[in-house]
């Protein structure tokens, strides 16, 4: 309750967070975790994540309220969602009916899993963009993440099966997905703790093996830090803070597969942080960090001139020195340094190899939280007055300000039962979808379903959906479906079988003069057809004995043309293979079977 009350207190609604609060507490009275924890200790754990964000009170309050449906079922969620709407707003219960949907992603991951599938890049970033359209919004996308992130301190309690289940999407969905939208400090989390769970003898091994690995280069960076201090402060540098940050475990692990498991190829294990006051600040640092210790000239990157596609903002350089002695550069340009205990400390901290990120304050808030720190101080800044000393915004898609979640509206995902993922375009049926899965499908579907329930083939799909189709040997398309097909696909193969009509007789006729008209058409039909094949391709006429009209396959092997002097060889299906004489294939099967050459001529 002290929590909750904190967050009451500071936010700029308190009634709303405080009704947020007690209608959760009530939704969730009967409602228990695996742990045996209520549900409301969950939902308040993820509301003071979203505080300590400095998030709004909307947000916040969706924190509480984001698993109120959980559990509802299907046919009350209507009626649930219009109570939450009277008292919360539009907003809202949106927002809460969005996160509903969300679990329609793992459809695919379970059945994949089960079966034991590999899942292919291509499907897991379709799981992705499945995820974001069904989100639509990017507060849901927050709250789920950070809701994830709570859920994982309680995954033990879980089964095996379903560890690894949640542990997987985890990495595979959400990992990404809190990347791009540059939140790096839940990144971090939700990728070590998935990890641990996923990979446990892995995470166990690096655990035990990388523990002296940072502790030694704490104890080094403990040492650098009061020395740089000393060279930034006699160089009139304005710094906020110098703090370092171990890397996580999953990134430590992705970078040793790289460099062959060698732990002297990882520089960056911890990371030394220099915040500034200003950007101008950053770039003076960098500077005189160069003059004072030899940089690594490949590993300088300036992420302030070009952020990175998430947001990210931060000078990045890795310094090193000859082993056992002062930096190369140390005493240059300054002069000997005052006391022999300064000379022994620079000594003493050139012998490592160190990752250095600088960036202002407000590019660490932004590094940490993304999109967040965006929305935490978006009311103090103009961007259309101030948009000069903000260029880098340029950068940031528009739905990042708007919160809104619109570059899928076009599409709809759905799934096949197998757990495959079809994309469609918008609008799209179930008779899109038989011809996306496979033309024949398409060209013999019979009916639908959709949850087990059957539904009309004219039905819209909708994003999460997992549609069944059931096929009939008798079945062909129909001219009708064209009326409300979206795919070109489907409409190509509709048009194509539906031209080929076989009858166009406009009156009855007896079946017996129907049967005899049908064969003799299609003995037409075939005379035609060989007619046709005659001088084309790999059949032409030519004259077997003296006679013509026989069909004649030309042998690849030496490929005779009209001129040359030819035989045939009679086949087992009583077809002949015209060869040149000469062709030493034909010499060879003319002295097996001398019974069963022919004369042949192109006259």
């Amino acid at each position: 309750m002290s929590d909750i009350q904190k967050i009451i207190n500071k936010s700029s609604d308190p009634k709303l967070i405080e009704s947020a609060f007690n209608f959760a507490k009530e939704a969730y009275e009967e409602k228990y975790r695996l742990s045996g924890d209520n549900y409301i200790i969950h939902a308040t754990s993820v509301a003071s994540m979203l505080d300590k964000m400095n998030l709004d009170p909307t947000t916040i309050a969706f924190g509480f309220l984001h698993d109120v449906l959980d559990d509802v079922p299907s046919s009350a969620k209507k009626i649930e969602i219009r109570e939450i709407e009277k008292k919360f707003g539009e907003e809202i219960s949106q927002l809460i009916e969005k996160n509903s949907e969300l679990s329609r992603v793992r459809y695919s991951l379970s059945i994949g899993i089960k079966d034991k599938k590999t899942f292919t890049r291509e499907k897991i970033e379709n799981l992705r963009k499945m995820f974001l359209a069904l989100s639509g919004d990017l507060r849901v996308v927050l709250v789920e993440l950070v809701s994830r992130l709570d859920g994982l301190n309680s995954l033990h309690y879980l089964p095996e099966d379903q560890q690894k289940l949640y542990a997987f999407e985890t990495l595979q969905i959400f990992v990404p997905v809190a990347n791009r939208l540059g939140l790096s400090e839940i990144r971090r989390n939700l990728e070590d703790m998935a990890f641990s769970y996923l990979f446990p003898d892995k995470f166990k091994w690096l655990k035990e093996n990388i523990k002296e690995q940072y502790e030694e280069r704490e104890k080094y960076l403990k040492k650098l830090i009061p020395h740089l201090e000393k060279i930034l402060k006699k160089e009139r540098v304005k710094i906020l803070d110098i703090n370092y940050r171990a890397k996580s475990y999953w990134s430590t692990y992705q970078k040793l597969i790289r460099h062959n498991m060698n732990f002297d190829e990882i520089h960056d294990l911890i990371a030394l942080r220099i915040i500034t006051a200003d950007i101008e600040s950053c770039y003076r640092t960098l500077g005189i960090i160069h003059k004072h210790f030899k940089p690594i000239s490949e590993e300088i990157n300036d992420y302030i001139a070009k952020p990175k596609s998430n947001g990210y903002r931060s000078l990045h350089t890795t310094i090193f020195s000859n082993e056992g002695s002062s930096p190369t550069n140390f005493g240059q340009n300054k002069g000997q340094w005052e006391s022999a205990a300064e000379k022994n400390a620079t000594k003493l901290v050139g012998d490592k190899i160190t990752e250095i990120q600088i960036r202002t304050e407000e590019m660490n808030k932004e590094a940490e939280y993304g999109i967040c720190a965006h929305w935490s101080y978006k009311e103090k800044i103009d961007l259309k007055k101030e948009g000069e000393n903000f260029e880098w915004v340029k950068n940031i898609p528009d739905f990042w300000k708007t919160f809104k979640i619109d570059f899928f509206s076009n599409q709809v995902f759905t799934f096949t039962p197998k757990g495959d993922v079809i994309v469609l375009p918008k609008n799209s049926t179930p008779v899109d979808f038989a011809y996306a899965v496979h033309s024949d499908i398409g060209n013999r579907c019979e009916s639908a379903k959709i949850g087990g329930k059957i539904i009309q083939l004219n039905h819209i799909l909708e994003n999460g959906d997992v549609v069944e189709i059931t096929t009939s040997k008798n079945k062909t398309p129909s001219k009708d479906w064209l009326r409300f097909v979206k795919t070109s696909l489907a409409r190509s193969q509709i048009r194509k079988l539906t031209d080929q009509d076989k009858s166009s007789f406009k009156f009855p006729i007896a079946g017996f003069i129907r049967k005899k008209i049908e064969e003799i058409s299609e003995a037409s039909k075939k005379k035609k057809e060989e007619k046709q094949k005659i001088g084309k391709g790999n059949v032409r006429q030519v004259y077997l004995a003296g006679q013509k009209g026989m069909l004649i396959h030309i042998a690849k092997c030496c490929d005779p043309q009209p001129g040359d002097k030819v035989s045939a060889y009679l086949a087992q299906n009583r077809s002949a293979v015209l060869h040149r004489t000469s062709c030493s294939n034909f010499k060879i099967i003319a002295e097996k079977f001398p019974e069963k050459i022919i004369d042949a001529s192109w006259e």
